[in-house]
């Protein structure tokens, strides 16, 4: 009879997004996960595979539970300006907290095909609601008729990374607030 895993699943892949976050893949070690995930290291590969697929798996959570804040972020205010300024301000108020996403695009960038598949299905949805916040922004004549919904997601989604790298590279929280600021102001 297989013994029971002796631990939550989630909660080991939460503490395996917090190492990522914090040293990235190659700065990873397996006992660094394993301490962070308190499980045996045998327990880490019948569960995750390898420190590839779990790295994956990490970044797929990630993907998951940060698409969720800005879309709900998107959603906030009566109006769709505000639901654009309150996501610039979630990412903002925590770019001290190192991204996974931008931390995995930095370390690998376009050279491996799972994070690609990965990092393309949560930008599409993320990036396809931006943009339809966007149009109703014009619509309501809270942006220029003349910015392109798609271009103006895409630049959001640049001066997103621009934030969480600066903050990173040890930018002032007024240097932060300034380029969301700046971020928002293109658009308006």
């Amino acid at each position: 009879m297989a013994r029971p895993k002796e631990f939550e699943k989630a909660a080991a892949l939460e503490a395996a997004i917090g190492v990522f976050r914090e040293h990235g893949f190659a700065h990873t070690s397996a006992s660094m996960l394993t301490d962070a995930m308190k499980i045996g290291r045998q327990s880490l590969y019948d569960t995750f595979g390898d420190k590839w697929q779990l790295y994956c798996a990490a970044v797929d959570q990630y993907g998951l539970d940060e698409r969720a804040a800005h879309l709900a972020a998107l959603e906030t205010g009566p109006r769709a300006i505000d639901g654009v300024a309150r996501m610039i301000e979630r990412i903002v108020a925590e770019a001290r907290r190192p991204c996974l996403g931008v931390g995995s695009t930095s370390e690998f960038g376009d050279g491996q095909a799972d994070l690609n598949a990965i990092r393309d299905r949560h930008g599409r949805v993320l990036r396809d609601a931006i943009a339809a916040r966007i149009r109703a922004a014009r619509t309501a004549g809270d942006m220029p008729s003349d910015v392109d919904p798609e271009e103006a997601a895409g630049f959001l989604l640049a001066s997103i990374a621009a934030v969480r790298l600066a903050a990173r590279g040890g930018a002032s929280d007024a240097e932060l607030a300034s380029i969301g600021r700046m971020a928002l102001r293109a658009l308006t």
